[in-house]
């Protein structure tokens, strides 16, 4: 692994915080499942990415390793993930994100039902109070970095790509709040509406607006402007909703 690959594994295991917290339920294997699920449908482990080590990752989500292996193998057959030997082995993603449809747009929408406005709502609420928490922080060097580099990656992105790098770009600025329980609620909320965010078709003017916007956004944060950083968040997200809501119509 070169240097730069190895940046970018910092940068991954870092922001996987977010999703890879310690499992608090009963159900110790499904839940397992579903956060590494969330970890790879979010983004935050693209295709070709490779997963923290086996040690690490039981130890972040509180599993035995066994439990997490089994949790591995289970999505191994469901063609995410593969097992590599070598001196650069490890669990490496495959899952491949479906090409944006409408048809999945409206069938997503059908299976949230009447939660739709509700999880909008509270995406833009979480969201929008996290850019502000993190333009009132002191960010380092690393911290302000992490952020540019996610906008960078965003804006290079290819199409069958973009969307994935969108939620790391959103998911980066939880991060940014120093706040692990907001981080990992931005996660869910996100999660809710992957399914939606994911099939909406890639427009080129859209795309043009949310890079502007996205541009805001780290402006304020890195100047420190939590006023701006709110607007610029509510601004981005409302064009968002909106574009739902006219396909959905």
């Amino acid at each position: 692994m070169d240097l730069d690959q190895a940046r970018e594994q910092a940068r991954l295991d870092w922001q996987a915080d977010a999703i890879f917290r310690p499992v608090r339920t009963g159900n110790a294997f499904e839940e397992t499942v579903e956060r590494l699920l969330q970890a790879i449908k979010l983004g935050v482990f693209g295709h070709g990415d490779r997963l923290p080590a086996e040690r690490d990752l039981a130890a972040r989500l509180g599993v035995s390793r066994e439990t997490l292996r089994e949790a591995l193998r289970t999505l191994q057959q469901a063609d995410c993930v593969e097992p590599r030997r070598g001196r650069y082995g490890g669990t490496f993603v495959t899952y491949r994100m479906p090409a944006p449809d409408v048809a999945d747009l409206r069938r997503a929408a059908r299976d949230l039902g009447g939660a739709l406005e509700d999880a909008l709502t509270y995406r833009q609420v979480l969201e929008t109070g996290a850019a502000e928490a993190a333009a009132r922080r002191t960010l380092t060097a690393d911290q302000r970095a992490h952020l540019e580099s996610r906008l960078d990656d965003l804006e290079d992105a290819p199409p069958d790509q973009y969307r994935q790098l969108d939620s790391r770009f959103h998911l980066a600025i939880g991060e940014l709040t120093g706040s692990p329980t907001l981080a990992a609620a931005i996660a869910e909320a996100r999660m809710r509406l992957n399914d939606l965010l994911n099939a909406i078709p890639m427009l080129e003017r859209n795309i043009e607006h949310a890079a502007a916007q996205h541009r805001a956004m780290v402006r304020a944060i890195l100047t420190g402007d939590g006023d701006a950083a709110r607007r610029a968040t509510e601004e981005h997200l409302a064009a968002t909703a909106a574009l739902l809501r006219g396909f959905l119509a």
